[in-house]
């Protein structure tokens, strides 16, 4: 009689071991009574029935960190870059996120995969590389729908990291050396055509000086032949060459192989029947 007094005591003390359920802050525990689901234990004191229910899921109410590994995306030019991205949500409704899919981690990491896939490969390499914000609340709006359904709440995306891959990125950096190239040689063309648009209008302009300077040279010298000839009674010829022919005497008269020189005794006469006058 003791023996099975003492039997039915333990029994009855695991009983009680077994209904006591403490949930710890930051989780809530499924319970499934005969294999279906019961109820939802809150963290804090909860009492169970022993033998019957069972605690089958423990589920953090936390906000989640979903870290997604680097991808390879094709953009719409046919641009290799790589991605990554970090999302953080939240688990809102227990039920839906332990019965609704098999792993809800998963899921969302590759459903995060997927829609970054589908965002980027519908964008230009320039546009994908500069439109991170934009990519960003692309993929929350993309996800949002199927995280409900998942009793999930997607918090934030962040892109952490996207650029080209690294046979991508030779041949940028390739193009962008020819860029240079090609801008540099326009760069010296255009100093060149510029350098000999410039020579060919100094030229011009010293041709015109030349010619102004010759048209005042030739405007003195008739207006000193028409003083001259005013001064002379219309024999400024004869007194030039007059004075031409006196100067030529001079140079001859100083020459070192010049030892006679004649001079005409009427040097007037002289000069003027050279002239024909």
């Amino acid at each position: 009689m003791n023996a099975l007094l003492i039997i039915l005591l333990i029994v009855v003390v695991i009983s009680v071991w077994l209904g006591i359920r403490i949930v710890p802050q930051g989780e809530e525990w499924v319970v499934e009574r005969l294999g279906r689901f019961s109820s939802v234990l809150m963290p804090g004191l909860n009492i169970i029935i022993p033998y019957i229910d069972h605690v089958r899921y423990k589920v953090t109410t936390k906000d989640i960190i979903l870290d997604v590994p680097e991808q390879e995306v094709i953009t719409r030019d046919n641009a290799v870059i790589l991605t990554n991205a970090i999302a953080f949500i939240k688990v809102t409704n227990i039920e839906r996120a332990v019965y609704g899919i098999e792993n809800f981690r998963e899921a969302m990491r590759n459903m995060v995969q997927t829609s970054l896939r589908s965002i980027i490969g519908g964008m230009d390499l320039n546009a994908a590389l500069s439109s991170r914000d934009h990519i960003k609340a692309s993929l929350k709006v993309a996800i949002a729908d199927e995280a409900v359904d998942w009793g999930l709440t997607v918090k934030s995306v962040e892109i952490q990291d996207i650029k080209p891959s690294p046979n991508m990125q030779k041949s940028m950096e390739m193009q962008a050396s020819a860029e240079r190239e090609r801008i540099a040689l326009i760069t010296r063309s255009e100093g060149e055509k510029q350098a000999i648009i410039l020579n060919a209008e100094a030229r011009l302009e010293a041709a015109r000086k030349d010619a102004e300077a010759q048209t005042v040279a030739a405007d003195a010298s008739a207006e000193a032949m028409r003083i001259l000839n005013e001064a002379t009674n219309g024999n400024a010829y004869t007194f030039l060459l007059a004075d031409r022919y006196i100067q030529a005497i001079q140079k001859l008269a100083q020459s070192a192989n010049g030892k006679v020189v004649v001079v005409p005794g009427d040097l007037v006469n002289a000069v003027k029947s050279i002239i024909g006058k």
